[in-house]
């Protein structure tokens, strides 16, 4: 039986594993896909919108050649600090359920070459929100020239590509299309951009838009998408905006089946998990690490701060078997 399993393998995940071991746990990570796999599924041309500092965990330094680390960068510094921490990991493996036994949990997963039964007193559920997009269900949505990810710019190229949103991520696909070629239309539903949008991209995003290289739709609804366009409402008036290929940037939430599946506690109307200050679930012994604590707002945390949750997450589970053992 292991003290802790770790599902995700993301930064918050690993960080959560780093302050167990330093404990004296010995915790084992679990992850469906490869290490920090949402950042390796991040854009190519990605800049994080956090310095280099602010990203680092296990007290490795985190430096770059640049003012903001890019999505290379950060895949290098975090296969660094699995290395140097020598931390148990197991990728391309996914956890398909977790169930309550007498003194702790059994977690079973689906892996290459068949099925995993494991069992631990403790788990921390790690798996942030990427792989849950916020879908518009809407008519079209699951279209195949429809996505939630952005990988790279160039298959577009001359063609006619709809962004949907109007926020950080939004604003960096419909800024490379258009560096590419591509006719870009961007539909956002508010009258402007949010404060939170990065400080040197403002700029650049209003600058195209003025200039009518990119063309906005403020206060536009989509109600609609078909084979070859996306059906707004704007202002009032339905139109159609031809499109070749859509990217619906409407964010993500996080996935806690595990949490309703194991009796936890979930406010029903934030989506935010009932925890206690040491991070751990209404049922004993499931811990929350980064934005998966966040319910439906995933803007309140980030690397930044949920790199910390596993500090506290280790010092409960110390003290739990410290009062167990008298």
């Amino acid at each position: 039986m292991f003290d802790v399993i770790v599902v995700g393998a993301g930064p918050c995940g690993l960080s959560a594993a780093i302050e167990l071991k330093k404990v004296g746990l010995n915790p084992l990570i679990i992850e469906k896909g490869c290490l920090v796999n949402s950042i390796y599924h991040y854009p190519l041309s990605m800049t994080f919108f956090s310095s280099a500092d602010n990203l680092e965990i296990g007290g490795i330094p985190f430096t770059t050649v640049n003012e903001k680390p890019t999505r290379h960068e950060a895949l290098a510094y975090f296969r660094t600090v699995v290395k140097k921490h020598h931390l148990e990991l197991n990728t391309y493996e996914k956890v398909v359920e977790i169930e309550r036994i007498e003194n702790g949990f059994r977690v079973i997963t689906s892996k290459r070459d068949g099925r995993g039964i494991y069992e631990a007193e403790n788990v921390v559920l790690a798996t942030g929100y990427y792989d849950n997009p916020h879908m518009l269900n809407i008519p079209g949505e699951d279209l195949p020239h429809v996505k939630h990810y952005f990988h790279d710019a160039h298959p577009y190229a001359r063609e006619r590509v709809v962004v949907i949103g109007g926020r950080n991520s939004a604003i960096d696909v419909a800024l490379d299309l258009h560096q590419v070629g591509a006719h870009v239309h961007m539909v956002y539903r508010k009258s402007a951009f949010h404060d939170s949008v990065k400080a040197w991209v403002r700029p650049l995003i209003e600058a195209a838009i003025e200039k009518e290289r990119i063309h906005m739709h403020w206060e536009t609804e989509v109600r609609e998408i078909t084979p070859d366009a996306v059906v707004v409402e704007e202002k009032g008036v339905r139109k159609e905006i031809k499109a070749d290929a859509v990217f619906a940037m409407t964010g993500y939430r996080p996935n806690l089946t595990f949490v309703e599946r194991l009796g936890g506690q979930i406010d029903q109307e934030t989506g935010v998990p009932v925890l206690s200050d040491d991070m751990e679930t209404t049922v004993p012994g499931l811990y929350l690490a980064g934005v998966i604590a966040t319910g439906h707002d995933a803007t309140k945390v980030f690397i930044e701060n949920g790199r910390y949750h596993g500090r506290s997450i280790a010092r409960h589970i110390r003290d739990k078997r410290k009062v167990a053992r008298i």
